[in-house]
């Protein structure tokens, strides 16, 4: 994830701290991170972003190719990034790489995101309800789907039940994955899709 993006993003970021100017929060820039969603792509609002992960450093370059398992199993699991595989719990992106998981959940804030196409937005999360439910919202009417990364894919893996879930077995022939696809099955697996997105700055009180 974010090859392709951080040069896009910096103008992104220009563009967008002239319309923000006059309001009562400014966007401050940092790193490219990823947000890990879920929902309908139609969706505006929600109140589910406790269900949401976010990756605060790029996981792709930090990740393993589910065609090294075996080297990265014969390492205890520990990841050359640093990161500690989960076999209960795997993640896997567009080009075939194992990852590290996103946290959860996402923290409470306004994170400025897009899709790196025509849309950006300002992401509202609020802080978890007595039931730990957080709400989310877009600005100006933006849907999950127009801030979607839609090159970036990402999933989740469990073991179905009675089955043994392992990243070698991954079909690689899928690889990498054209925008919009689900994430291959892999035997013996359950999976959940997440979709991606981009965020290039953080709003905040002037």
């Amino acid at each position: 994830m974010g090859h392709s993006v951080r040069l896009w993003a910096i103008a992104v970021l220009g563009s967008l701290a002239a319309q923000v100017a006059m309001a009562e929060t400014v966007m401050v820039g940092g790193p490219t991170q990823y947000i890990a969603a879920l929902g309908d792509p139609g969706a505006t609002s929600g109140t589910d972003a406790e269900t949401w992960g976010f990756w605060a450093v790029d996981p792709g370059p930090r990740g393993v190719w589910s065609t090294d398992f075996a080297d990265l199993l014969a390492n205890g699991g520990n990841a050359p990034a640093g990161w500690q595989f989960d076999a209960a719990s795997w993640w896997l992106e567009e080009h075939g790489l194992i990852m590290e998981a996103p946290s959860f959940p996402l923290p409470a804030g306004q994170y400025v995101v897009t899709g790196g196409r025509e849309t950006t937005s300002v992401l509202t999360v609020a802080a978890p309800d007595a039931a730990g439910r957080q709400a989310w919202s877009l600005a100006d009417g933006a849907t999950i789907y127009d801030v979607t990364h839609l090159r970036c894919r990402a999933a989740v893996y469990t073991a179905a039940t009675g089955q043994s879930c392992t990243p070698d077995k991954t079909p690689t022939n899928v690889f990498p994955m054209d925008p919009g696809r689900s994430m291959p099955e892999v035997e013996g697996c359950s999976k959940r899709d997440y979709q991606v997105l981009i965020v290039i700055g953080r709003m905040a009180e002037s």
